[in-house]
């Protein structure tokens, strides 16, 4: 914009706009008197091309005088000329080829001879502007490709003569966008599949060209040590040559990786020229053809497998111009790259399918969001090593590339596994890949210092967490299909990642990601046990209710001693793991205990039912003497909140409700009593004994609590107490019959003599030493 809004306000501007309509007023010209009067065409024509001469020639002698009224003359002279040719040639065949040609050879010979001897690179933009328009001004539709693309050839020509001269970077840019954008136009509304032949040797001259020309402008302008690079050229060439090559062979996949195979070769020998000639002054361009080099010669692997060429490219290119960006300090090359990535992963979603008898790995699909990783996480590097060149907004916008990287990394790779991976080993294949990627992001950031390549480990405890959760409906057990490998490999790699990052982590939330990993660990072992009782013992019982709960009373069990004797991370971590960890096994424990208590019958099959010695009992005991232990251990830790006096009441609570699962359970294995609520509700054998041991548990609250003066314990043995009485005249008294009723009465009527006898009433409240101190033991 600068540019354009400079040509029109610096210098004559009258006179350069005046020069602009006179052009477009004679192309008109030309064409309304051609469909309108009977003058000879031969004349007409002439007589343009006699006057735009006389232009020329009163250009050429003001040129001292009024310098900028004579360039901006001669500029239209030299456009008129060339409508003139063309025009001849193409609309009226005045002229043959040859001998049109070589009229246009002449015309861009003087016109870069005279703007080179002026030193104006007006004139020079403004003739080749004349000459790129004047076929499309005088065009009727009908014609040969061949000569107007011949015809752009001279003009290219033209500029690479005068770039040997000079380094005039407008006059490069306004041949390519000419050249290229009329090129893509006739593309898209003229091509067809037989003109390749025709059509694919220009399109080869015009991007050499402009590769000669982007390295003539950097010869040119190396001494000055600065602002040496046309990036626009440089990459903007390769980019839009490509897609034209991949328009022109879009049936012809290998064609298309040998021409990325070509084009490798060529910046390849371009980088080891130039380094055997001007290895310092031209670091920067050998360097950036360097990188093009390597874009192409890797690019050419997926499109021999595929057409998948578009995302790949512009991922590649995107790194490259923030790359140049970077070093050149240029906001616009960055950010053009990194819209470049965005764009590229966009593209790829929309075709990204992979034939079922593509080769693993060696195709366009996997490939692609592969080259678009590299290409996001590359320009996520060099924008954080060169942060200082950035603008305040590339902070907020360059953690997205990294991110952008990320997610085409877990696309690609999931989608190949979900291709070429049997079912029953997916999840495994699944988890050692994010165990992987974990480790590959966190030797990025170990290598090349990129501050976000931390986080990517830190998610690998989700991921194994959502892993989980997602194969508790499609496998049969943890360790299925390759599992037994990858959830040990997976814990390893956490926690030598865990180790890696301690430090930047935070004490909390390091904490918080062990927490998860002994739960998912306990969960995990929990399953497979599980499923390893239940493939031994298909009888069924309560085994496979026990196995559910052994590994996390085990872990209840060992946690105080490895905190105490591990220093990493147990020791370094006490309170995470005492409190929160130890704490959430606990809630898990007493959750089962209470849904076994009321669910489950405890058979022991093929062992019979004995109580407290069967497996459901044992492992009940063993997970609250676990429970207590723990508590004991962690009363130290700043997060142990319950007070004694709390513990003693939950315990005492989860007690009883476990005896009198125990007393059901007995009355349902020898009795014959049906294990549920409403038929042990209703039956006067359950209600009997009920009362009866409740009655015997009074009576031991009560004397504990007399002989260690504990009030509270007595006054809960004697509210028990009052319960069953209300218990006898309610429900007892009603609904049992007169054996069971005598039993009932006389059995609470003979505990209760014997609680009168031993603990006739409450210790005082003076005399209670049952502290939290005392209670426990």
């Amino acid at each position: 914009m600068r540019a354009i809004r400079g040509y029109f306000t610096g210098g004559n501007t009258v006179v350069r706009v005046g020069v602009i309509v006179l052009f477009f007023g004679v192309a008109f010209l030309v064409r309304y008197v051609a469909e309108r009067t009977r003058v000879p065409i031969e004349f007409r024509l002439a007589g343009i091309a006699v006057s735009a001469i006389g232009l020329l020639a009163l250009g050429w002698r003001l040129r001292v005088r009024r310098p900028g009224f004579a360039l901006a003359i001669q500029g239209g002279a030299v456009g008129i000329l060339y409508l003139t040719v063309f025009a001849a040639l193409r609309l009226y065949s005045l002229l043959s080829p040859a001998a049109a040609l070589a009229l246009l050879v002449l015309i861009v010979g003087f016109s870069a001879a005279i703007a080179i001897l002026q030193d104006s690179l007006a004139l020079a933009i403004l003739g080749v502007s004349g000459g790129f328009l004047a076929p499309i001004l005088a065009s009727t539709g009908e014609g040969s490709h061949v000569v107007l693309f011949s015809y752009y050839v001279l003009l290219n020509l033209g500029i690479v003569a005068i770039a040997w001269f000079k380094a005039w970077r407008p006059l490069n840019l306004v041949g390519f966008v000419f050249t290229f954008v009329i090129a893509s136009a006739w593309g898209v509304l003229r091509y067809q599949p037989g003109l390749l032949g025709s059509t694919e040797p220009f399109l080869v001259t015009f991007f050499l060209l402009y590769v000669a020309i982007a390295v003539l402008f950097a010869f040119r302008e190396a001494p000055n040590l600065r602002n040496y690079l046309d990036g626009t050229l440089i990459f903007g060439t390769p980019i839009i040559a490509f897609a034209l090559q991949a328009a022109l062979l879009r049936d012809q996949r290998y064609a298309l990786a040998f021409s990325a195979a070509a084009a490798g070769a060529l910046y390849l020998g371009l980088a080891r020229t130039l380094y055997a000639r001007r290895p310092v002054e031209l670091r920067l361009l050998i360097e950036s053809f360097l990188a093009l080099a390597v874009a192409f010669l890797t690019l050419a692997i997926p499109l021999a497998l595929d057409g998948r060429w578009s995302a790949a490219t512009w991922a590649l290119e995107g790194a490259a111009l923030v790359w140049v960006g970077c070093r050149t300090s240029r906001p616009l090359a960055r950010a053009t790259g990194a819209l470049l990535q965005l764009a590229a992963g966009v593209i790829l979603l929309t075709e990204f399918r992979t034939p079922d008898d593509a080769l693993p790995l060696l195709n366009s699909s996997w490939l692609g969001g592969v080259m678009i990783a590299a290409g996001s996480l590359f320009a996520r590097t060099y924008l954080e090593r060169n942060r200082e060149r950035l603008l305040e907004v590339e902070d907020f916008v360059s953690p997205v590339l990294f991110w952008w990287g990320v997610l085409w990394w877990t696309v690609a790779g999931l989608a190949e596994i979900n291709r070429l991976a049997p079912v029953e080993f997916r999840p495994a294949v699944v988890l050692l890949f994010a165990a992987g990627t974990a480790v590959l992001s966190s030797e990025l950031h170990r290598l090349v210092r990129v501050s976000h390549a931390r986080h990517p480990p830190l998610l690998l405890m989700p991921a194994m967490v959502l892993l989980t959760a997602i194969g508790i409906g499609g496998v049969a057990h943890p360790f299925a299909g390759g599992g037994v490998f990858a959830w040990p490999v997976a814990f390893f790699c956490f926690y030598l990642l865990c180790r890696r990052h301690e430090d930047s982590l935070g004490a909390s939330r390091a904490g918080a990601l062990h927490v998860a990993a002994v739960w998912l660990l306990a969960f995990i072992l929990s399953w497979e046990c599980a499923h390893a009782v239940g493939q031994a013992l298909p009888e069924g019982g309560a085994w496979k209710e026990t196995s559910l709960v052994l590994v996390p009373a085990i872990f209840l069990l060992v946690l105080p001693d490895a905190v105490s004797r591990i220093e990493w991370p147990f020791g370094a971590h006490r309170n995470a793991f005492l409190a929160i960890a130890g704490g959430g096994l606990a809630v898990y424990g007493l959750a089962w205990i209470l849904i076994t208590s009321v669910t489950s019958r405890g058979g022991a099959q093929p062992l019979p039912y004995l109580p407290l010695l069967n497996p459901l009992d044992v492992a009940t005991v063993f997970v609250i003497c676990a429970g207590l232990r723990l508590w004991v251990r962690s009363r130290a830790t700043p997060l142990a909140i319950i007070d004694s006096s709390t513990m003693l009441f939950g315990f005492a609570a989860l007690t009883f409700v476990w005896l009198n699962a125990v007393l059901l359970r007995t009355l349902h294995h020898w009795m014959g009593v049906p294990f549920r609520l409403e038929e042990m509700a209703r039956d006067t054998l359950v209600q009997t004994s009920l009362s009866i041991f409740w009655a015997v548990l009074a009576l031991a609250a009560m004397v504990v609590g007399s002989r260690r003066r504990a009030r509270p314990v007595w006054l809960a043995g004697a509210g028990l107490l009052g319960i069953v009485v209300v218990k006898l005249f309610l429900i007892d008294l009603s609904r049992v019959g007169t054996v069971e009723r005598i039993v009932s009465f006389l059995g609470v009527g003979a505990l209760m003599l014997l609680i009168g006898y031993l603990s006739p009433a409450p210790p005082s409240s003076e005399d209670t030493t049952g502290d939290a101190s005392r209670e426990p033991a």
